[in-house]
């Protein structure tokens, strides 16, 4: 199987190359796209840039010049403090939907939904490849903020009181890899609870402390799931 990675910020793409075996680079628009191993899979990578926009470009390029069987997010997002389980700092989080927090199209709209899309995006994985990757599951939930105040918080909550965590990217993905009919897996690993006294600090400073291991859940997926 052909698995595309998308990762948004060069952090993030610095701590998956080491995973990649074989690793050969070409650029396409601008983006470069790492091929190898991990596995018994054939994987791309790519860092697509931080933002919406970024993210559907990115995708875009991966699924129609390397035709992946399926396309995985991952890197960093904010944990919300949210539900009986919330996601705490270093947790991985697996995404079950995917949906935007700053679209609205207008009345007769519906909140958080792009017309003639879902309203969330689903991410379908076999129940044994969920319960193998022992990670936090629910709702993700992105848009093109990166989240640190109090009232920010509040208003996702409020559209979404149920949200696991939040991004910057995730729903763009899924909504290119919607469009393309491509599978897309979204793990993210929560940095920071947005809203949380001193959240920006603790976002910097996972960069120093977080271990690489914390990115092999995307190692731990693809070994799971079919060749």
């Amino acid at each position: 199987m052909k698995i595309g990675i998308i990762v948004a910020m060069d952090k993030e793409m610095a701590l998956l190359l080491p995973l990649i075996a074989d690793a050969s680079t070409a650029t396409v628009n601008g983006t470069d796209f790492h091929t190898g191993r991990m596995g018994r899979h054939q994987v791309v990578a790519c860092k697509c840039g931080i933002g919406k926009v970024n993210a559907a470009i990115g995708a875009l390029t991966l699924i129609e010049n390397f035709r992946p069987d399926m396309v995985v997010n991952t890197g960093v997002a904010g944990g919300t403090g949210a539900t009986d389980d919330p996601a705490r700092v270093l947790d991985v989080v697996l995404a079950t939907e995917i949906a935007y927090h700053d679209v609205w199209c207008g009345p007769g709209t519906t909140r958080g939904q792009v017309p003639g899309f879902p309203e969330r995006f689903a991410c379908p994985l076999a129940e044994e490849v969920r319960k193998a990757l022992d990670a936090k599951e629910g709702l993700l939930v992105s848009g093109d903020i990166f989240v640190d105040e109090v009232e920010d918080l509040r208003r996702i909550l409020a559209l979404y009181p149920e949200a696991k965590a939040v991004d910057m990217e995730s729903a763009a993905i899924a909504q290119t890899c919607h469009t393309k009919g491509v599978p897309f897996v979204c793990l993210r690993v929560v940095s920071d609870t947005p809203g949380d006294g001193g959240n920006a600090a603790a976002y910097d400073s996972f960069w120093n402390d977080a271990p690489a291991r914390t990115f092999h859940s995307v190692e731990r997926l693809l070994d799971i799931i079919s060749a």
